[in-house]
């Protein structure tokens, strides 16, 4: 069974591609497993690392801007595309995969697109609530369409009926236990907040945490681990001449990047993050109560919609950043956290969304796809 996965770009298309074959090389030793992807992008990094041979095609997206610049790219672009087609037959003749599988980004296009006019079965997985571009063309001509949320099944228009698989989060959080990782930590009964705007940080909930994290740090009323993401060094700074030493005041400690999120997140009673779809995914399957703050930078404003497939069924709040400030969040977590039981709920509603065999459902539709050969 020789099985050909197109991934690339982001960590959120690359890490769920890369969980599906590593269960199915586990679960079907025999099967051969190939990547495609980019070599100026995070799968160069990351497939190789996980043990899977990549091969490379030259494809970028397209700028959505009429600035000159970015003229002059997407003139680049579209001559990458006929090249890459070229590039991918070349790659799927000869591997010979039994399937394809694309989880999303412009790389995927014209790898499935020349597998679909070669005969071979694809199939895609779309990690967000509304589907991207690639996605959406693809689902067209797709055997198997594999969706995070039930939410986006509305927005594409597939060729068959789409299969809720859920996203996959790492083993280690799914076996988090709460006491014993707020045991951890050194915690007491106080409630604990957990914030962060990813690995790089987010400067707008930065500013809005500074405030907050200072009267906590007064106050005494929670524990609050933050962190500023790698890009947030300045902030580091501020928080340093507000007294804290080594990121410490209080119960409260701000860090640069949280190597323990799995640690963190289990012991937290509520999540303050952006709206990416691994987050998420990583908070349902440990039943956290959350403020979401969707990225407004994304393409297709997609955080957003991935905010409210939670926020409609009462699993999150949401605050969009236009709306951010320390005032305004510190209202919304304190009702939250002054009102256990429904906190409990929201806890229990995010939870009810988890698909907690999310790989292993991935890696069946796969598997079928490439038996009915």
């Amino acid at each position: 069974m020789n099985i050909l996965f197109a991934a690339g770009g982001t960590a959120g298309h690359i890490n769920p591609a890369l969980a599906a074959a590593s269960y199915i090389r586990e679960n079907y030793p025999s099967s051969k497993i190939l990547f495609v992807g980019t070599a100026d992008h995070m799968e160069s990094r990351l497939v190789p690392n996980a043990g899977f041979e990549l091969k490379t095609i030259d494809i970028s997206g397209f700028r959505r801007s009429f600035s000159p610049s970015a003229v002059v790219h997407n003139v680049k672009t579209v001559a990458k595309i006929f090249r890459s087609k070229a590039q991918s037959k070349a790659i799927i003749r000869e591997f010979e995969p039994d399937v394809c599988v694309g989880f999303g980004g412009y790389v995927s296009g014209p790898v499935l697109d020349e597998a679909h006019e070669l005969g071979i079965p694809i199939c895609i997985h779309e990690q967000n609530a509304f589907p991207g571009v690639t996605n959406k063309a693809l689902a067209k001509k797709a055997q198997a369409v594999m969706l995070t949320v039930e939410d986006a099944a509305s927005r594409l228009e597939a060729s068959v009926s789409p299969v809720i698989t859920g996203l996959p989060v790492r083993g280690e959080l799914l076996r988090a236990d709460r006491e014993a990782c707020r045991k951890k930590l050194g915690l007491d009964s106080k409630p604990l907040i957990l914030s962060f705007g990813g690995s790089l940080g987010a400067e707008p909930i930065n500013e809005a945490m500074f405030d907050i994290l200072c009267q906590s740090a007064e106050s005494g009323r929670y524990h609050h681990i933050h962190s500023v993401g790698t890009n947030g060094g300045a902030f580091l700074e501020r928080f340093e001449k507000a007294g804290f030493k080594n990121g410490v005041k209080g119960t409260v400690e701000v860090r640069k990047y949280i190597d323990d999120m799995d640690v963190c997140m289990a012991a937290a009673d509520i999540v303050i993050c952006r709206a990416g779809a691994s987050t998420l995914a990583e908070i349902e399957a440990l039943g956290k109560a959350s403020i979401l703050i969707p990225s407004p930078y994304v393409a297709e404003n997609h955080q957003y919609h991935n905010a409210m497939a939670l926020v409609k069924r009462n699993a999150a709040r949401i605050v969009e950043e236009r709306e951010l400030t320390a005032q305004r969040l510190s209202e919304v977590a304190d009702e939250m956290l002054s009102n256990r039981d429904e906190l409990k709920q929201i806890g229990e509603n995010a939870a009810a969304m988890s698909v907690r065999d999310s790989v292993k459902k991935i890696a069946q539709v796969i598997v079928s796809l490439a038996a009915s050969e």
